[in-house]
C-alpha cells in the first residue's frame, strides 16, 4: 500500500501572495489599458516635448519649447478664450439642465415629448448643428435675426463680431444641452418623495427643500456635471472650428490650412492651437508641451471641483 503524500500546510505569506496574484488577475485588463493609453502616451509627450521634432528629424533642444511657451501670443489667446468658456459656459450649462430637468420633473402632462425635444440637439452631429446654427442666427440669411427685427430688436452678428463670438458658442452648447439634462432629470427623479414630504409637515418653503434635500442627493451627479463638462471645454475644438469657417462661408476640406480663430482671434480655442502647431506647422515638439499643459490643467480643475463638493457635502 502506497505511503500518503503530506500536505505542506498552507503558510500566511503563501496565502497572501496567492491573494495578490488573484488581484493582478483581475485587474491586469486594466492595468494593460493604463499602461498603453495612458501611461506610454504620457511619458512619450513629456519625452518629446524636449525635442524639435517634425515627424522624419529629433533635435534635442532642452526646456526651449518651454521657455517658447511664454512667449508665444497665440497660445496666451487661446488660453484666454478656453479659460472664458470654462467659467462661462460649464456653469451655465449645469444650471440650464438643471432647470429643465425640474421643469419636466413638474410637468404631468407631454412630460416625455418635452423630454425627447429637449434632448434631440444632444443628437445632432456636431459639425451639422453648428452649421444649422450658425445658419439660423446669420444676419443675412438667417431667420433669427429677421425675426427679431420685425419686432424691433437687433441682434448682434454673432460669429462675425469678436465681441459676440464667445458668447454665440455659449448659446449653441446651451441649445444641445440634452446630455446634461437627462442624468440630472434621472438625479431628480431619483430623490426619495418621502423627504419632500417630511419636510413639507415641518413647513419647508419649496427653496429650503430644494437648497436641503435636493441639492445635497444630487451632488455627486453635479460633480459629475461639472467635471465632465469642464474637461470637454477644455478639448473645445469641433464647434469652435466649424463656427469660423461656417460665418466666413468656408467649407473646409481635407488638405486645407485655414488659420483657426475667426474673427479676430476670439474663436481660438486651446485644442485648436496644440492642433495647429503639431498636424498643421509639424512643430511636434512644441504640440506636446501644449498637451501637458492642459493636462495639467484639467487635472487642476478636478480636484478643485473635487475639494469644492466635498466641503458642501461636510457643511450639510
Amino acid at each position: 500500500m502506497a505511503a500518503a503524500v503530506p500536505v505542506r500546510p498552507v503558510t500566511a505569506s503563501r496565502a497572501r501572495r496567492r491573494h495578490r496574484l488573484r488581484v493582478l488577475a483581475f485587474l491586469s485588463p486594466w492595468l494593460v489599458g493604463f499602461s498603453l493609453f495612458f501611461a506610454y502616451p504620457l511619458a512619450a509627450t513629456v519625452y518629446f516635448s524636449f525635442f524639435r521634432y517634425n515627424l522624419f528629424q529629433l533635435t534635442p533642444v532642452g526646456l526651449t519649447n518651454y521657455r517658447f511657451l511664454f512667449k508665444d501670443p497665440y497660445a496666451w489667446r487661446a488660453i484666454k478664450n478656453t479659460l472664458w468658456l470654462v467659467v462661462v459656459m460649464v456653469p451655465l450649462r449645469v444650471l440650464f439642465g438643471l432647470a429643465l430637468a425640474q421643469l419636466l420633473t413638474r410637468i404631468k402632462r407631454g412630460g416625455n415629448i418635452l423630454r425627447s425635444i429637449f434632448y434631440l440637439p444632444f443628437l445632432i452631429p456636431p459639425v451639422a448643428a453648428t452649421v444649422a446654427f450658425v445658419f439660423v442666427v446669420n444676419p443675412g440669411t438667417g431667420p433669427l435675426n429677421g425675426i427679431a427685427a420685425k419686432i424691433g430688436i437687433h441682434l448682434p452678428d454673432w460669429f462675425n463680431d469678436p465681441a459676440w463670438t464667445k458668447p454665440g458658442l455659449t448659446l449653441l452648447a446651451l441649445w444641445s444641452i440634452g446630455d446634461v439634462m437627462i442624468i440630472l432629470l434621472a438625479a431628480l427623479l431619483d430623490v426619495p418623495r418621502s423627504l419632500y414630504e417630511a419636510a413639507a409637515i415641518d413647513g419647508a418653503n419649496a427653496w429650503q427643500r430644494f437648497r436641503r434635500i435636493t441639492l445635497p442627493t444630487i451632488s455627486p451627479v453635479l460633480l459629475f456635471s461639472a467635471v465632465t463638462g469642464v474637461i470637454q471645454t477644455l478639448q473645445y475644438f469641433t464647434q469652435a472650428m466649424v463656427a469660423a469657417n461656417a460665418s466666413q462661408g468656408n467649407a473646409d476640406q481635407a488638405g486645407t490650412t485655414t488659420a483657426p480663430g475667426y474673427p479676430d482671434g476670439a474663436s481660438l480655442t486651446f485644442p485648436q492651437t496644440l492642433y495647429n502647431e503639431g498636424f498643421q506647422q509639424f512643430n511636434m515638439g512644441y504640440a506636446c508641451v501644449l498637451a501637458l499643459v492642459l493636462f495639467v490643467v484639467a487635472m487642476f480643475f478636478t480636484l478643485i471641483l473635487l475639494r469644492q463638493f466635498h466641503a458642501f457635502g461636510d457643511e450639510e
